[in-house]
């Protein structure tokens, strides 16, 4: 399994993603989806070109996306799963390391939330 890493744009992503679904739908919920992106994250560290992934090279070289909903079989919290994910992980792989650049809405114009110079710190 590759190391991967979170940039500021995806882990400020992630806080908000897990405070909203608190807010909206209670601790329950948050911990079922927080245990979901961390299932995401696991799959794609451990094969980052896995089926179901989509090459991005509208958003730069090497760049794919992941639909949460692709790993909620692996994502299991007290005994459910999230039903209707609705958020991408946008990633490259650099050498060893797997960098995660943002999660992201699946309503949401990819191209327009990724900027090039400042997403894969």
């Amino acid at each position: 399994m590759l190391q991967y890493q979170l940039s500021t744009s995806a882990q400020s992503d992630i806080i908000d993603i897990l405070a909203w679904t608190h807010r909206q739908f209670g601790e329950v919920a948050r911990k079922r989806y927080e245990a979901l992106i961390v299932a995401a994250l696991r799959d794609i560290a451990a094969q980052p070109d896995r089926v179901g992934s989509i090459k991005r090279p509208e958003l730069g070289e090497a760049v794919r996306s992941w639909h949460l909903s692709l790993s909620r079989e692996r994502a299991r919290f007290e005994g459910g799963i999230v039903r209707n994910p609705r958020h991408f992980i946008i990633y490259r792989q650099q050498s060893a390391l797997i960098m995660i650049a943002r999660v992201l809405h699946e309503a949401m114009e990819l191209a327009r939330h990724l900027k090039a110079e400042t997403s894969w710190e």
